[in-house]
């Protein structure tokens, strides 16, 4: 038959029924095309006689650089997809051509088989009704990714079963700005039917595409932590502008349908009033934050964005603070500027003992071991007032970061911080600071410029 080899036990057939009958009656019987038994005729030799070793045809287009670079990653990685892989050879290699793409897919196959990771056994489980409900979140908080060592916070969208813990006018609110979102761009808000998930399937599988990718990103870059948030928010445009490229016949293919923007963006923040409290700052989602205490007693307008607080007296812009984030404990979180409250502590500084912000008052790490060596070895009153004297040095002369260098020598050498010697270290120095003499001209030279002598009339 068309597609399958010849067995031995098909040409024994052959032969036995080739004693009575003619050589295609005898192949019809022994399931083999005529063609086949006239070869036999001529050969006389068992299939399992004639096969030989099957040699590569053409070049292999791996051989340069699959042992040598293609296995480390896999060993390192041993989640990279084989896709991100053909992408990363093709930057290093601009020859490989792009039908290499399944040779190296079904290489790396092969190669997983033999030598690749146990893989997670999926146990099928009785299903009870009533018992568990599924939802769908975005959340990559898997990855593992960090900004300066702290983890990533994400709010997923605005699913009924995510809100349920809001009260009433919460949710309404919500509501509320989601049907003014859609109204600003003229969008009708629709949405897919219940316990039909797949009528959702084409986002979400773009989303699942392109978090993947970034999980082949992180793996490849090797950590995942990233010095500031704008850091991570490049390396993630950097990858969906690479996927999208892909995907540039549609998009063009969609512009003649897209009616214009409008003349303005959006509310994308969330606006305030605030009172700002005597404790030198506001409490805003059970978040305090501090603000010069020139503004105790004082109304001041917020604008909540995501990673930000814009502050306003009136309409004045008066400030940019960091945005915290409250714990889940229910615990309240604290944003504090040591430079907004030191000219109190410095009245006031055994307040420092037991103040309630106080880890967050230090700018550094370096203040904060400091302050836990003083009162090791020192007595409170005098830990306190040596402890906000560094603090208002660090703030009054400019030198927050070279004080914590000098702080951290000294725990280092377990000695404590001679605040004299500091002192003098960054007082300004004499030697270095210009000299200006102001000469007075005179008054004649004036005259000479207008062209009047003077005493002489107008």
């Amino acid at each position: 038959m068309p597609g399958r080899h010849v067995t031995d036990h098909q040409m024994r057939l052959y032969m036995t029924f080739r004693q009575t009958d003619g050589p295609a009656i005898a192949a019809a019987k022994a399931s083999i095309s005529t063609a086949t038994a006239y070869r036999y005729e001529q050969h006389h030799q068992l299939p399992s006689a004639q096969k030989h070793a099957r040699g590569r045809r053409r070049p292999d287009p791996l051989v340069d650089f699959f042992d040598t670079e293609v296995v480390p990653m896999l060993k390192a990685a041993p989640g990279l997809r084989a896709v991100a892989i053909f992408e990363e050879m093709q930057r290093r290699h601009p020859s490989l051509s792009a039908g290499a793409r399944r040779t190296l897919e079904r290489r790396i196959r092969s190669w997983r088989a033999l030598h690749g990771a146990d893989q997670e056994v999926i146990f099928r489980q009785v299903y009870e009704p009533g018992r568990m409900g599924l939802s769908d979140f975005t959340d990559m908080a898997d990855l593992g990714v960090t900004v300066a060592g702290a983890p990533l916070e994400h709010r997923s969208d605005s699913l009924s079963a995510a809100f349920r813990n809001l009260d009433a006018d919460a949710r309404e609110d919500l509501t509320q700005r989601y049907d003014a979102l859609c109204a600003h761009y003229g969008m009708q808000p629709t949405r897919n039917n219940r316990g039909v998930a797949h009528e959702n399937g084409s986002i979400e599988s773009a989303h699942g595409h392109v978090r993947k990718a970034v999980a082949d990103a992180l793996l490849m870059r090797g950590v995942v932590d990233f010095d500031d948030l704008a850091s991570y928010r490049r390396f993630v445009d950097e990858i969906v502008s690479r996927k999208n490229a892909h995907h540039a016949k549609r998009i063009e293919a969609e512009r003649p349908a897209l009616q214009l923007l409008p003349g303005q963006r959006t509310c994308d923040f969330e606006e305030t009033l605030v009172k700002v409290t005597s404790s030198g700052g506001f409490t805003l989602k059970k978040v305090f934050y501090t603000v010069p205490s020139r503004l105790i007693g004082h109304r001041l307008r917020v604008r909540l964005y995501d990673d930000r607080l814009d502050v306003f007296v009136g309409a004045t812009p008066l400030m940019t603070l960091v945005r915290g984030r409250a714990p889940g404990s229910g615990k309240h979180a604290h944003v504090v500027d040591y430079r907004h409250v030191i000219h109190a502590l410095r009245r006031k500084p055994m307040a420092l003992l037991n103040l309630v912000y106080r880890d967050q008052l230090f700018p550094r790490d370096a203040y904060r071991l400091t302050f836990d060596r003083l009162l090791d070895k020192l007595p409170e009153r005098s830990a306190c007032r040596l402890m906000v004297d560094l603090l208002a040095m660090a703030h009054e002369r400019g030198c927050e970061a070279e004080l914590a260098t000098l702080l951290t020598a000294d725990l280092a050498a377990a000695q404590l911080p001679d605040l004299a010697a500091l002192r003098a270290h960054f007082a300004p120095d004499a030697a270095v600071l210009p000299e200006v003499s102001v000469h007075l001209a005179p008054l004649v030279d004036y005259d000479q410029l207008l062209g009047t002598p003077m005493g002489e009339a107008a």
